[in-house]
Formats: structure tokens, C-alpha cells, sequence
């Protein structure tokens, strides 16, 4: 009786087996390329460029995702006051993972870097009070984006921190070939404010404890992207100061006695606005 009952047990795991075996579809050799292209990791690749205009000449750098195939959209990347550095790259090499083409850009000249809010004072006024040479400047760079061969040359975003993000809210605003613009604790008192020129799409991300940023600038720069119905979102972090995105905020704050913080949550927010607004301008 037991040897019996042996007997059916093993018959019916076997039929269970069976079924459990048919019961699982096939992959497919798409399914399968589909899988390996998850599992590859992005190699991005960064390269020094240079570029001028004039006898002005400005050293940036370009990253890019190796791994990635075919052309896709390209973004500028303004740096802070204190010129091209290792900040406004670590920036475009994020990008670049997310599977973009982005150029960190030079508008100083000569890869100048400022080592005292003196010199980034005046370096960044000498830039902003000249619009046409600022605009040189960027169109230089632009020219040297699209002509990459891993870029679409009509699919151009800018991003700016601090003097970086007035630069490109400024060049929307002159009507710059640009799809969309964001602008971290970027001032908003603008040279060149919202006109009909502007058609890109406008993110800003600003710290309401930024001192650099008044309330009054604030409310003009809205009222001026309400007048002409702009594409545009606004966003103000609670307790964020000035500088929020950058991990040496803090040591560069108490070393200039400036009031400069950075604030984890309100960088990886704002970073994760830009995303948004990256997709769903290009769609990726």
C-alpha cells in the first residue's frame, strides 16, 4: 500500500513539474537585447574643448554616454561665479549619464577661475554688464554643441547656477535657440527680463533663504513671464540659502564669511525637476 502510494506522489510531482515548465513563456532574442541593454551600464566620456571668439579664448569640456547610440539632445552648462571648475563638470558628467550631451562652457575666457568673491564679482560684471559679449560667448559654445556628432543640433537645453543660471535665463530671454532653460539660485533681476522673444521653457529653483534674491525681484521676473503667458515654473525651497546644490557651500560660506549652505533635500528636489523638465521637453 505505502509502495503504491509512493508511486502516485512521484507521478504527480512530475506532472506539476511539467506544467510549471510549459506554463513559462520563451524569451524572445528581442526580449533578450532588450535585457542587455539594461544591465549596460552608461561610460561617460568627457573631453576638453576649446573655442573662442575674437581673440578670447574659453576652455570647456564635454561629456557624452559612449554606450548610448545615436544623436540625442544637447545641454549647456553655465558655471557660478567663480568660473569653469570641477562643480560645473561633475554637473555635466551627470547629465551625460542621464543620456545627454552636455558642455560645461567657459564664459570667462582662459578658463579663469575666481579665488575670492572679489575677483567673481568682477569677472561675472564685466560678462553681464557687456550682453553682446556674454552672447558671443554663448553662441561660441552652442556652435561647438551641435557640431558634436553625438548631438541633435535641434534639441538644446542650458542649465546655470548662481551668475551660471542668470546667464541662461538671459539668453532665453534674448530668444537663443534654446527648447528649455533652468536656473539654480540664479538671480532673477535680469538684464534682459521676459519678452516676446522668449520661447524656451523656464524652470528656476531658488532657496527662499537666499538674500541674493529679493522677494521684489522675485515677483517682477513672474509678473514679466505672466505678461507673455511663458511656459514656466517657479520653485522656492523652504530654508535653502544661497548656493544649495553645491557640497562646498558650506566651506566656502564660513571661509568668505557668506551666506552660502548647501541643502541635500533641496538639491536632489531640484535636480529631479530638471529631469522632468528634460523629459518632457525632449521626450526621451
Amino acid at each position: 500500500m505505502f509502495k503504491n502510494l509512493k508511486i502516485i506522489v512521484l507521478v504527480l510531482l512530475g506532472t506539476i513539474t511539467l506544467i510549471n515548465c510549459k506554463s513559462e513563456p520563451k524569451k524572445s532574442a528581442s526580449d533578450s537585447m532588450e535585457a542587455k541593454e539594461e544591465i549596460l551600464q552608461a561610460n561617460v566620456v568627457g573631453n576638453e574643448v576649446s573655442y573662442s571668439t575674437g581673440e578670447t579664448e574659453m576652455k570647456g569640456y564635454i561629456a557624452y554616454d559612449e554606450n548610448k547610440k545615436g544623436k540625442r539632445p544637447g545641454v549647456i552648462v553655465v558655471h557660478e561665479w567663480w568660473g569653469h571648475n570641477d562643480y560645473t563638470r561633475e554637473r555635466a558628467d551627470m547629465l551625460a549619464e542621464l543620456g545627454y550631451v552636455a558642455l560645461a562652457v567657459d564664459m570667462y575666457g582662459e578658463g579663469k577661475q575666481a579665488q575670492h568673491p572679489e575677483d567673481a564679482k568682477k569677472f561675472s560684471g564685466m560678462v553681464m554688464k557687456n550682453i553682446d559679449v556674454a552672447k558671443a560667448r554663448f553662441d561660441a559654445a552652442m556652435t561647438v554643441l551641435k557640431a558634436d556628432p553625438h548631438v541633435h543640433a535641434d534639441k538644446i537645453a542650458a542649465i546655470g547656477y548662481c551668475f551660471g543660471g542668470s546667464v541662461v535665463l538671459t539668453m532665453a530671454d534674448l530668444g537663443e535657440g534654446l527648447d528649455a532653460v533652468a536656473a539654480f539660485h540664479s538671480g532673477v533681476l535680469l538684464r534682459v527680463m521676459p519678452n516676446e522673444r522668449l520661447k524656451a521653457r523656464v524652470l528656476v529653483c531658488n532657496g527662499a533663504a537666499d538674500p541674493f534674491v529679493s522677494p521684489e525681484s522675485v515677483t517682477a521676473y513672474k509678473a514679466a513671464l505672466n505678461s507673455i503667458n511663458a511656459n514656466y515654473k517657479y520653485i522656492s525651497y523652504p530654508n535653502a540659502k544661497h548656493a544649495f546644490t553645491s557640497k562646498e557651500a558650506d566651506s566656502l560660506g564660513k571661509k568668505f564669511n557668506l551666506p552660502l549652505a548647501y541643502q541635500k533635500e533641496a538639491d536632489e528636489k531640484s535636480w529631479g525637476e530638471l529631469k522632468s523638465l528634460l523629459t518632457e521637453t525632449f521626450k526621451q
